[in-house]
């Protein structure tokens, strides 16, 4: 017996420490508000194509998506009203709507109207848009984009909103139409809406065919581009509009920097930027000095999604004065065999993945904004941030956490924020992705996505300065986006749950 009792009492032991939670040792991460590089200047979402008719849903449903995607309000527990997008993107429409099945676009919901279109039913479907649009404004939205896919059908080649054979669907002699009827359509909305835009895109994806009648939409080279941004810009000056227009919203990003497939239409940054180039357009008055592009298939491996981004970055800084705009993502195609784009994900897969994309994009290629695609969707894909059943009148809407995921970043990071420099200490196979902005109220936001299925403890070392107590919000499998501990103190170990997105955000 005096033999098996120190067995037993080890045994015991070995059973107590077994019950004891393990002692993490806390991940450092090091900010330094003093180091900076780019400004941000919006996160932003776009109404195509169902807020057509998801405006037109009964007012609490329909109040109900625009809180979730625009408000900075709290509920009476404390927690987000919603993400507080401050871009809103608005699809101009190019009149397929009115030529119905007639149109070649099979899919109703990928229809749009022209909103200079004199019918009611024209009037009746621009209504939901128009109400997204007030909504977004009401709720405090600071800036507004509108957008074209295709030129609108009247000023079309073939009389569609989808191209012939992959050709541009617009004679350089109707550059000057178009021009007229962009600079009629944005006085109009405003006088309808009292939404002012900001900002004109009139190109979407030029290097893509456009030809499949799957949606409204038209490719363009880069001489073609320039010529009609030239003919807008001399049209805007006249009419004396106070509007940015946005160029090239590439298809893939290293079509910003590399001809890579499509001749003519690549190297995009030095084909408008740079003064030596035929297509320059880098010193029209109306131009902003900024690229776009959109990261669809650009993201998986990571390791080459962050070498991309490099090259853009690199590209990018050739240009003085130069900034990039991620102006159009959704999860789209297999992206490597890590995530499908096909079935509708409201859970955290699709989340966190979406949160490594705007942390690449953010940190490595220096995006200066970050805009998302769908806003609402009524389809069984990675494509929304809302949810909606595909019904014109009425049905359900559910949130995603892509959706709070997203506002990790733009509920927090406003217009003006500069990110500062954040790095952390190795954390094993799946490191934390973390980023820092500084507000131009001096609020500082640190957002850390944890990939891994276990917790992490962090501590915060500041050089320079540092917030007094800092909140944290969490999504995570059973939070979206809400408010949890307040930390303060250098050393405090502040715990980053398994499987999500923690922003930590104090005033300095």
């Amino acid at each position: 017996m005096k033999n098996i009792l120190p067995l037993l009492c080890a045994v015991m032991a070995l059973q107590q420490a077994a019950a004891q939670p393990a002692q993490r040792k806390p991940i450092a991460v090091h900010i330094d508000p003093a180091v900076t590089y780019q400004t941000i200047h919006n996160f932003g979402a776009s109404d195509a194509w169902a807020c057509q008719f998801a405006g037109n849903w009964p007012d609490e449903k329909r109040n109900q998506m625009a809180d979730w995607l625009f408000s900075m309000d709290t509920t009476a527990a404390g927690g987000p009203r919603g993400i507080g997008l401050s871009m809103w993107r608005f699809n101009i429409g190019a009149g397929s709507a009115r030529q119905g099945d007639s149109s070649g676009i099979k899919d109703e919901w990928r229809r749009a109207a022209s909103l200079l279109d004199d019918d009611a039913a024209s009037r009746e479907r621009q209504a939901g848009q128009l109400w997204f649009l007030k909504a977004a404004k009401q709720r405090g939205v600071p800036y507004f984009l509108a957008f074209l896919n295709s030129p609108p059908v009247q000023f079309t080649i073939n009389g569609k909103a989808f191209a012939t054979k992959g050709n541009c669907n617009i004679s350089p002699e109707k550059y000057a139409a178009l021009s007229a009827y962009v600079a009629e359509v944005i006085p109009a909305v405003q006088s309808k809406t009292g939404v002012k835009f900001d900002h004109f895109s009139p190109a979407n994806e030029p290097q893509w065919d456009w030809s499949d009648g799957g949606q409204e939409g038209c490719p363009y080279n880069n001489d073609e581009i320039s010529g009609l941004v030239r003919k807008l810009s001399e049209t805007f000056t006249a009419k004396q509009l106070d509007i940015k227009i946005l160029i090239a919203e590439a298809g893939k990003i290293n079509y910003l920097y590399e001809t890579h497939d499509k001749p003519g239409k690549g190297r995009q940054i030095n084909a408008f930027f740079s003064n030596s180039s035929a297509s320059y357009l880098g010193g029209l008055p109306n131009v902003r000095h900024s690229i776009a592009g959109h990261s669809y298939f650009t993201t998986s491996p990571a390791a080459g999604a962050v070498a991309m981004r490099q090259q853009l970055a690199a590209s990018i800084d050739s240009i003085p004065g130069l900034d990039f705009w991620q102006s159009e993502y959704c999860i789209l195609g297999d992206n490597g065999g890590e995530i499908n784009g096909e079935g509708k994900d409201l859970g955290m897969n699709a989340a966190l993945y979406l949160a490594r994309v705007i942390h690449h994009d953010l940190t490595v290629a220096n995006a200066a904004a970050w805009q998302y695609w769908l806003a609402v969707s009524p389809y069984n894909y990675k494509d929304g941030l809302v949810y909606i059943d595909k019904n014109k009148t009425d049905g359900q809407a559910q949130d995603s956490k892509m959706l709070w995921v997203l506002g990790n970043y733009s509920r927090f990071i406003r217009p003006g924020a500069k990110r500062i420099q954040a790095t952390a200490d190795s954390s094993g196979s799946e490191p934390l992705l973390v980023s820092a902005y500084r507000n131009a109220d001096n609020t500082v936001n640190i957002v850390i996505v944890n990939n891994n299925p276990a917790a992490v403890d962090i501590t915060l070392n500041f050089r320079n300065a540092r917030p007094e107590q800092l909140r944290s919000y969490v999504t995570a499998e059973g939070s979206s986006l809400q408010p949890g501990s307040l930390y303060g103190g250098e050393n405090t170990a502040i715990g980053v749950p398994g499987r999500s997105v923690v922003t930590l955000t104090g005033k300095m």
